[in-house]
Parts: structure tokens; C-alpha cells; sequence
């Protein structure tokens, strides 16, 4: 296809001259002139235009765990608690772990307990009653 005369008119008007509209020959002629290639400057110089106009090129991006974590909770956190009837699962806990100690004697009912915050519990004088496992002995009989 061959193109008409008009469509060339600007290149045609800076035949003859060095700059093509851009000042100085010497200017516009690297990457120097646009502050670095790629995302160089992107820390200093060009730091608002990441922000305003990929305000997402910074950050986590990679791989997250879709394995349901466990929401828990230490015996030091029950020793702080009152009462001596404590339901976690009530609470929004579904595990107790056993940093921490624990002075009176309390019946925790919870779906699941580490075996060192069972030893901490009973040491003191109170229980552990895991409903989870009682659930399921239920639903299996």
C-alpha cells in the first residue's frame, strides 16, 4: 500500500534539520533523557508515578498457603481469664498450646489440646475436655 503524500508531512517538514522538533540534537537521544530505562528511578525520582499509577508493583506476589490455620490459644491466656468453666470453642478458639502457666484448678472445654497444655492443666488441679474428639466418637457410634 502506498502512502499518500499527507500522512508524510511531518517527517517531511524536518528534513534538512537536525533536532525533529526536539531542541537540541544532543537531547532526546537515550534513556538518559527519561530518567533511566525500565523501573530505574522507581525509589527516587519516579517514585509518584509507581505510586499513583501502579500503585500494586510493590508488595507480596508469590504463593499463600490455602490450608485453614487454626485459631489458638495459651494456657497464660486462660490463667488471666475468670471463672473456672472456660469454653473456648464459645470464644472462637479451636486449639490450646501450653506457653505459659497456669495456678488454679479450670475445666476447659476446647476442640483440640496439646498434650503439654493437658499436663498443665491437670497439674494444677483442673481438666481438659476435648468436645471435638467426643463429636466425633458420637457420629461414629
Amino acid at each position: 500500500m502506498k502512502m499518500t503524500t499527507r500522512f508524510k508531512l511531518k517527517t517531511r517538514k524536518w528534513r534538512g534539520r537536525t533536532s525533529h522538533g526536539g531542541g537540541h540534537k544532543k537531547k532526546r537521544r537515550g534513556k538518559g533523557s527519561q530518567g533511566g530505562r525500565g523501573y530505574g528511578g522507581s525509589h527516587k525520582h519516579k517514585f509518584s508515578y509507581i505510586t499513583t499509577v501502579e500503585p500494586d508493583h510493590y508488595g507480596y506476589k508469590g504463593f499463600f498457603s490455602r490450608g485453614k490455620k487454626l485459631k489458638v490459644i495459651n494456657v497464660m491466656d486462660i490463667a488471666k481469664m475468670h471463672g473456672s468453666e472456660i469454653d473456648l470453642g464459645k470464644l472462637g478458639y479451636e486449639k490450646l498450646l501450653g506457653k505459659g502457666t497456669i495456678s488454679r484448678a479450670v475445666t476447659v472445654k476446647v476442640d483440640q489440646a496439646s498434650a503439654q497444655a493437658k499436663e498443665k492443666i491437670e497439674k494444677a488441679g483442673g481438666m481438659v475436655l476435648e468436645v471435638k474428639e467426643q463429636k466425633a466418637k458420637q457420629i461414629s457410634a
